[in-house]
């Protein structure tokens, strides 16, 4: 895509065709940009500065192989002129993380991690629902079933509606979020449709034709297709109480003794199996939460330390410390 192409409602794709099944691409009434990348491809909205839709083929051979490491180098997109562009600074103090269309967890490949990391892929996300339902309840159970198939699996990411917008060039906030997983081998496909809230909670999977009413676009599946999830995708819970025999982050900027003390007393009614603090910067509020925790309680806490590369063009939350609550 050149940047003098114009904003269509037909996306061409021409250099990445491949990535879309037998070639077929989506139809959308949204004017936007096609943008293709190694291992996936992007339907972009000038208009919301985020995708309409992404588009990738997984690989349960690849899968399984060895990942690279994630580069966690946010930049913004070149291809795009300026005024279409998501910024880093609109995501900063947003209160939003930059959600992920096409997983980080999917690349297979350095470049493809690398390119994952451009903001023409990020959607503005609420900051739980993107740590805990939306990446252990939708992106894990996709890769499992892909690496349980022959052959490859077709994911479309996007999202829809709006709940306002962050920074100065107005990325839309969209009200929900869906995954639609396609199995050509078995005629299989299915979605995930979930609202773009920390209190979200994950309702059974929707056909394929559901998702193009509530979507308005035809991804040009085959007509006889089966349209349940298998059982596979069903092993995550429908409801989960993310208190409740799984985990959930407790995000400190600064030293919260209420948010402390809420840990602490679900650890001493027996609710909590294990604490890990994550931190990147903040060594000393990371070791003050862990030290006031340890010192009621009984259960040693881990300390974990991530350092995302530095990079002229990025600003990380470096001092932002993350307490991971494993549940019983």
């Amino acid at each position: 895509m050149g940047l003098l192409s114009p904003i269509s409602a037909f996306a061409l794709f021409e250099e990445c065709k491949d990535l879309f099944p037998n070639q077929q691409i989506p139809s959308t009434p949204q004017a936007g940009r096609d943008l293709c990348f190694d291992d996936f491809a992007i339907y972009y909205s000038p208009l919301d500065k985020k995708p309409i839709y992404t588009v990738e083929r997984l690989n349960g051979s690849q899968l399984l192989a060895p990942h690279p490491r994630r580069s966690n180098q946010f930049y913004e997109e070149a291809r795009l002129p300026m005024k279409e562009r998501a910024l880093i600074s609109d995501y900063r103090g947003s209160g939003y993380d930059r959600g992920h269309n096409v997983p980080a967890g999917d690349m297979t490949g350095e470049k493809g991690m690398a390119q994952s990391f451009s903001l023409a892929n990020m959607m503005p996300q609420a900051r739980q629902n993107n740590q805990g339902i939306w990446a252990k309840n939708v992106e894990e159970p996709t890769r499992l079933y892909a690496k349980r198939v022959l052959g490859d699996l077709y994911v479309y990411t996007g999202s829809t509606g709006s709940l306002g917008a962050i920074g100065k060039s107005g990325v839309i906030i969209p009200s929900h979020i869906y995954k639609l997983v396609y199995d050509p081998s078995k005629k299989l496909a299915w979605a995930y449709w979930v609202e773009n809230t920390n209190e979200a909670t994950m309702t059974p999977p929707i056909s394929y034709l559901e998702l193009v009413q509530k979507t308005g676009i035809d991804f040009h599946l085959p007509e006889d297709l089966t349209e349940s999830a298998p059982k596979i995708v069903g092993k995550a819970p429908l409801n989960p109480k993310p208190k409740i025999g799984g985990w959930y982050p407790v995000f400190f900027d600064q030293y919260s003794a209420a948010k402390v003390d809420e840990i602490i007393t679900k650890m001493k009614a027996g609710k909590v199996s294990s604490v890990q603090i994550q931190y990147d910067r903040n060594t000393d509020l990371a070791k003050q939460i862990a030290g006031q925790i340890q010192s009621q309680t009984d259960m040693p806490v881990g300390l974990t330390q991530s350092s995302p590369p530095e990079s002229s063009t990025v600003s990380y939350e470096r001092n932002r410390v993350v307490a991971i609550i494993h549940s019983k």
